[in-house]
């Protein structure tokens, strides 16, 4: 948004659901020159994190937001000159005066009066005891009648009063933000009125009883204390809501790579010199899942109040890790049903590529109707996802190991042979979708996965 030369910016929308978000890093200092569309900041919520570009070209005249800070969407957070602005704001110093104009001498202030002999002022009246305020920062605490459900929970979890946290909200109502900095500064607060407690109250007849142990303790040598980012905390919200809405059923099965690994092998090289694709195993499965959820639809459902809702459409979401812990966000493939292998292999290394560089969009991250997670790329071969609400399902991928395994030839003669083979698991909500409706998936997948023709792709 424009104000004559000066270019203001705000804190983005990230999504219907998002509502605030926090400056992690300035990528331009004050006076520096930026062009349009040139990275000006990153941000996180709880559901992406990404870089905002510069809305204009000129000068970063002013950060109004610092690093570290969570503020509301459409809170101002910087402004840049452009044209005649395009210029840091220079200090407010007077003129100063010509050569050759004296200046006024300097007024003698008066000799001040002789103050009169204050009368004595009379005895004042003992003030009636003030009534305990309901606030924390000495408003009514009408102001905090209303909180967030997660200021709740939070309150909740750390024993904490709502109406005696000082709000900085609409009205005084209290925040995340408010709540959680109230919760940091708790154990010092208490500590600081421990003595004040002990001098004002006689001591008791007996011993008071042990206090029960409290969540938080002081910092232990060795220990680091880092705060959680807003996308951590949103993870953990997350994961845990969907614990608490979803009835969770996890079945695994085992899958011979056999012929995916030799299509793989054949056509890596190909995909890689003709199109600039690594050609994963993961884009055969996640090939084959889109085609198997055609077949059952509740595992690309949702349940919405008392109603199932399917769909023709499979919105494939993909979590993706980001370097050193920092989180996890599930980008999403639109309308995955209509692309072959090649545009899945495409699909998935762009949305991967973007979300560790922070270039996603806020639509990247929303619609989806089914996740894929692949912990196997590093080994692991077994893992009970947790599904991403308000979906019913998530597929897990784990490591192609080679092992031994039981064949039947053509005569029906059983040998044991060495076999690539991966496992596969599905978790569920079972307030859905049945074992055994999971179980037909898993098998109707397996075997599309093993019989893989070059017709295919």
């Amino acid at each position: 948004m424009a104000s004559g030369t000066v270019v203001e910016v705000v804190m983005p929308q990230m999504g219907v659901s998002v509502s605030e978000g926090t400056v992690t890093k300035w990528l331009r200092h004050v006076g520096d020159t930026i062009e349009a569309d040139e990275p000006l900041l990153e941000i996180s919520t709880d559901k992406v994190d990404t870089e905002v570009p510069s809305p204009g070209t000129g000068v970063l005249q002013e950060i109004l937001v610092q690093e570290g800070e969570t503020v509301a969407v459409g809170t101002l957070v910087a402004r840049i000159g452009t044209g005649d602005a395009a210029a840091p704001p220079k200090p407010n110093v007077p003129d100063p005066l010509p050569s050759f104009v004296e200046p006024e001498p300097e007024a003698v202030a008066p000799e001040p009066e002789a103050e009169a002999e204050p009368e004595p002022a009379p005895e004042p009246e003992p003030a009636p005891s003030p009534a305990p305020s309901a606030g924390g920062n000495g408003s009514s605490g009408e102001h905090h009648t209303f909180v967030s459900p997660v200021v709740a929970r939070i309150a909740a979890e750390h024993g904490i009063d709502p109406s005696t946290v000082p709000g900085t909200g609409r009205d005084g109502r209290v925040t995340k933000k408010d709540i959680l900095a109230f919760v940091e500064q708790e154990p010092s607060t208490k500590a600081r009125e421990a003595p004040a407690a002990l001098t004002e109250s006689p001591a008791p007849a007996q011993a008071p009883a042990a206090p029960p142990p409290t969540r938080r303790e002081a910092q232990l040598p060795g220990e680091e204390i880092t705060p959680m980012s807003a996308m951590r905390r949103g993870i953990a919200d997350h994961m845990r809501r969907s614990l608490d809405t979803a009835a969770h059923v996890t079945s695994a099965i085992e899958v011979d790579m056999s012929r995916i690994v030799a299509i793989r092998s054949r056509l890596k090289a190909e995909f890689a010199a003709s199109h600039g694709v690594n050609l994963t195993y993961l884009a055969f499965v996640s090939r084959a899942t889109v085609e198997t959820l055609a077949d059952w639809p509740y595992i690309n459902a949702e349940i919405r109040g008392e109603s199932i809702v399917t769909r023709k459409n499979v919105n494939l979401g993909f979590a993706v890790s980001l370097e050193e812990g920092k989180g996890l966000i599930v980008p999403v493939l639109k309308n995955a049903e209509g692309l072959n292998l090649l545009g899945m292999a495409r699909g998935i290394a762009d949305l991967a590529d973007r979300a560790r560089t922070k270039k996603l969009l806020p639509d990247d991250v929303q619609g989806g109707t089914f996740t894929i997670t692949n912990p196997g790329s590093y080994g692991t071969f077994i893992g009970t996802p947790v599904i991403s609400q308000p979906q019913t399902g998530i597929l897990g991928t784990y490591a192609v190991v080679k092992r031994p395994w039981v064949i039947t030839d053509d005569a029906g003669q059983d040998a044991i042979a060495i076999r690539p083979m991966m496992n596969l698991t599905l978790t569920y909500d079972h307030r859905l979708v049945d074992g055994a409706y999971a179980g037909q998936f898993l098998r109707d997948l397996t075997r599309r996965l093993e019989g893989w023709t070059d017709s295919d792709y």
